[in-house]
C-alpha cells in the first residue's frame, strides 16, 4: 500500500454511516483527515463512527443531510465548515437503496429518486464544495464509479445496450 498523508485535510463522506461510508472514513481517518461524517437515517451509526475516528486522534463531526435536498447540503457544508474547515476531500457515497425488480415491474418514481440520490446528489455536493476549492485555487479532480440502476429480470444484470446506458456514479472530489 502506498503511504498517503492527509493529516490536516477534511474529508466529507455522504452515506457515511453506511457499510461503505464507513470504510472509507475509516481509511481516510488512518491517513490522519478529519472526517465529517455525513448521514440521513443513522444517526446512532455515525455517532459510532464518529467514537472510533477520534480515537485515532483527528477530529471527525457527524452532520444529518438530505442528499437530494440543495438546501441540506448548503447547510451540511456551513456545519462542516464551522466544525473543521473547509473540505478538502468530498465523498459521495449517499444513495437511496430500492429492492429492485424487473425493469417492467419497477415503479418509476424509484427511478426519479434514484436520479436524484445519484446524479443531482453529485451536482448538489459539487456546487456547494468546489467553489471554494477554486477560489482557492486548488486543483479539482473528479473520479466516478458507474452504478447500474436496473435489473431486466431478477437473475440478470443487463448489458449498456439492454439498459439503455442507464447508469449513475458516486464521486470523489480532491483538492491536491
Amino acid at each position: 500500500m502506498i503511504p498517503i498523508d492527509l493529516s490536516n485535510k477534511v474529508a466529507v463522506i455522504t452515506g457515511g454511516s453506511g457499510a461503505l461510508g464507513r470504510v472509507m472514513a475509516r481509511t481516510l481517518s488512518d491517513a490522519g483527515a478529519d472526517i465529517a461524517i455525513c448521514y440521513y437515517r443513522d444517526e446512532e451509526s455515525a455517532h459510532g463512527l464518529q467514537a472510533e475516528i477520534t480515537a485515532k486522534g483527528v477530529r471527525a463531526t457527524v452532520v444529518q443531510a438530505d442528499v437530494t435536498n440543495q438546501d441540506s447540503i448548503n447547510a451540511m457544508r456551513d456545519v462542516v465548515s464551522d466544525k473543521l474547515g473547509a473540505a478538502d476531500i468530498i465523498v459521495n457515497n449517499a444513495v437511496i437503496q430500492y429492492n429492485w425488480t424487473s425493469v417492467l415491474e419497477q415503479a418509476p418514481e424509484d427511478y426519479e429518486s434514484q436520479f436524484q440520490s445519484c446524479v443531482l446528489h453529485n451536482v448538489y455536493m459539487a456546487q456547494a464544495f468546489v467553489p471554494a476549492m477554486i477560489e482557492a485555487e486548488w486543483d479539482v479532480s473528479l473520479a466516478s464509479i458507474r452504478n447500474v440502476l436496473c435489473k431486466t429480470s431478477q437473475d440478470k444484470v443487463p448489458t449498456h445496450q439492454e439498459n439503455g446506458g442507464w447508469t449513475a456514479f458516486y464521486g470523489c472530489l480532491l483538492k491536491r
